[in-house]
């Protein structure tokens, strides 16, 4: 699980972030222009990456002024054939970059009529299937290309393990489909399926699967030729197998496959993705031949939503972020082991493609592009003066506290991944505040206050933003990364009360299931009186339901992990069968209590015995509605 939430949170992030500062001397100021200097600036970058975090192989392609300045594969794309990668042949699976061409193939259909991108998206659904109407406001593409959609996420069965088990599209959205948790327009919320709905008004306005419209209309016309979202056998005869390693030494991922697939199907080599992302920055022409009208191009590279005036936000599928005073557009992908990222700086006209086969790659493509922008669009980024004492309220403990990115799954046992995705904000008690994301996201930043909810890192590579309710209590967190939200935990939902209170209720049900079975048999052994039948009664149902609790708790812990991403293919019968023991408790738990105070008024045994057993029942107790806060009591899947 660990590692499948890292994957899900790099998935959403841009440019900004690094986990290393690469520093680079002599920047330009109008992008890469000489390929041998580029060469010989990325030669020790990846190096130095693949071999720190055991990183087989990775491919790089920088395009300029409407052609490619620089390509290049390195090390292994075939570790057990010792194939190397090579940019122009090498299959790499782009992740969640596939979501910039369905939001492309979209705005195809809005410019030729088709489609119109705020309108209700149940009028194109018609006999299929209907979004309910949660909430008053309708869901229009709009919101689906900019993740504004107010659905839930969800992981538990999202992929499959053969082609075979893959779904048609269409009927796996109108059963699988998240349910909405909040009204439209209101908050960004990163939504593979909402991307995927996308996908399938596309093949419900085309009259075409969404695979065989990519190809037609966006592939073939930028001769995106050996490029595919499936991988056909005479592509598969001559190219390496696509899915990434993990570990050191290196093992390669077994093959899985997208039901949405529109979220993230795509296989691309490096130089095939040259020619979409020129595409792009010459606003849809590419060769002669377009793939967008300059004026949509246009529409979906704007802005069109931002959480806060100071901060970046998305365009039509596109993330934004700005770096040393420019606006970068972009999309990582994270899938099947690989990492990648396309990154477009439109006002210099150059952008590139990382891609490495690795999940560790999330980490090396984030520094390397800070690297470049770094180095190839430089600006000044003056840190922020301290604010002046009195321009704002003093007190900054009320931004303090622990944040939720808010993509989790809120109506499974999958939300337990949430507890990866905290941010603490600390009051550092000097009028600055620092901010401790996750590893995967930014290294800790220290925030100087700039006005009344918005505060800019010390070194001014970014800003982050509050919200505040109209109480002026401090709800929303807004990070520097795209249009990235977290939301304010209350103090029972930080993960140390969370993970204290599974902690003091392991040791509870081990001191039952390991002291009363060891105390009775002492008993035995010196023939000593037996305890009262209610202190009995008692001790056999409280073990019983520790025993249940406990064994639960280990085997669910051991399954997180050793990982977790089992769960993207649906819940194991083994598990259906686990999610019956907290079940069992928790009924077990009435009669329970009601034997807890009948040999509490029990004479015969020890103060400290009955505290005990006080301790073992509110344990037992306190289980339910923790179960019940992490969809773990009852059959949430």
């Amino acid at each position: 699980m660990r590692k499948r939430i890292a994957a899900l949170l790099v998935a959403a992030l841009l440019v900004t972030s690094a986990a290393t500062a690469l520093a680079a001397p002599a920047p330009t100021v109008d992008g890469p222009t000489d390929p041998a200097e580029l060469e010989s600036f990325l030669d020790p970058i990846f190096a130095q990456q693949m071999e720190e975090l055991a990183i087989p192989g990775a491919v790089f392609v920088l395009v300029k002024d409407g052609q490619i300045l620089f390509a290049k594969g390195y090390g292994l794309a075939d570790v057990e054939k010792g194939t190397p990668v090579v940019p122009d042949r090498t299959l790499f699976a782009v992740g969640s970059v596939t979501k910039l061409f369905t939001a492309t193939a979209v705005m195809q259909l809005v410019e030729r009529g088709s489609l119109d991108l705020q309108a209700d998206v149940n009028q194109y659904l018609s006999d299929s299937f209907q979004i309910p109407a949660t909430y008053p406001a309708p869901i229009t593409t709009a919101h689906l290309l900019t993740h504004t959609a107010g659905f839930d996420e969800r992981v538990i069965g999202m992929a499959a393990r053969t082609a075979e088990g893959v779904e048609p599209l269409g009927e796996y959205l109108a059963r699988e489909l998240p349910p909405r948790v909040r009204p439209p327009g209101e908050e960004y919320q990163y939504s593979n399926h909402g991307m995927a709905l996308a996908g399938y008004l596309v093949e419900r306005l085309s009259g075409r699967s969404y695979s065989d419209y990519i190809t037609e209309e966006i592939l073939k016309p930028l001769g995106m030729t050996r490029s595919t979202l499936g991988v056909p056998p005479d592509l598969a005869l001559e190219m390496v197998p696509v899915n990434g390693y993990v570990g050191n030494p290196p093992r390669r991922q077994p093959d899985w496959y997208l039901q949405v697939a529109p979220a993230g199907n795509l296989k691309a080599t490096a130089t095939d993705m040259a020619a979409f992302m020129i595409a792009h920055l010459q606003n849809g022409e590419y060769q002669g031949r377009r793939i967008l009208q300059a004026e949509t191009a246009a529409l979906m590279h704007r802005q069109q939503f931002s959480p806060h005036p100071s901060m970046p936000g998305i365009a039509y599928g596109f993330m934004e972020d700005f770096r040393n005073g420019h606006r970068v557009i972009g999309h990582g992908g994270e899938t099947m082991g690989v990492s990648s990222l396309l990154t477009l700086v439109p006002e210099q006209n150059w952008g590139f493609f990382v891609a490495y086969n690795s999940p560790a790659g999330g980490e090396a493509r984030d520094a390397l592009s800070r690297a470049l922008l770094d180095r190839y669009a430089p600006g000044s980024n003056q840190p922020p003066a301290q604010a002046e004492p009195g321009r704002f309220p003093p007190d900054l403990q009320r931004f303090a506290g622990a944040y939720r990115v808010n993509r989790y799954e809120r109506g499974s046992l999958a939300k337990l991944a949430a507890l990866l995705a905290v941010i603490p904000v600390v009051d550092n008690g000097d009028g600055t505040l620092t901010l401790q994301t996750p590893p995967s996201m930014m290294p800790p930043a220290r925030l100087i206050q700039t006005g009344p909810l918005s505060f800019t890192f010390a070194d001014g590579s970014g800003q982050v933003a509050f919200r505040e309710d109209a109480q002026g209590r401090i709800t929303r967190l807004f990070l520097p990364m795209g249009a990235f939200t977290a939301e304010r935990l209350a103090w029972y939902e930080r993960p140390a009360w969370q993970l204290g209170l599974v902690g003091a209720m392991l040791g509870l049900t081990l001191s039952a299931c390991l002291l009363w079975p060891v105390g009775a048999l002492v008993r035995r052994l010196r023939h000593r009186a037996l305890l009262p039948p209610q202190v009995r009664t008692a001790r056999w149902l409280a073990g019983l339901v520790s025993g249940l609790i406990l064994l639960f708790l280990v085997v669910l812990l051991l399954s997180l992990a050793a990982g977790g991403q089992f769960i993207m293919f649906g819940i194991p019968v083994w598990l259906k069968w686990l999610l019956c023991l907290p079940l069992l408790a928790a009924l077990l738990t009435a009669p329970l209590l009601w034997a807890s105070v009948r040999a509490w008024r029990a004479s015969g045994w020890s103060l400290l015995g009955k505290l005990h057993l006080a301790l073992v029942t509110a344990a037992a107790v306190l289980f339910i509605p923790v179960a019940c806060y992490w969809n773990l009591l009852g059959f949430h899947y």
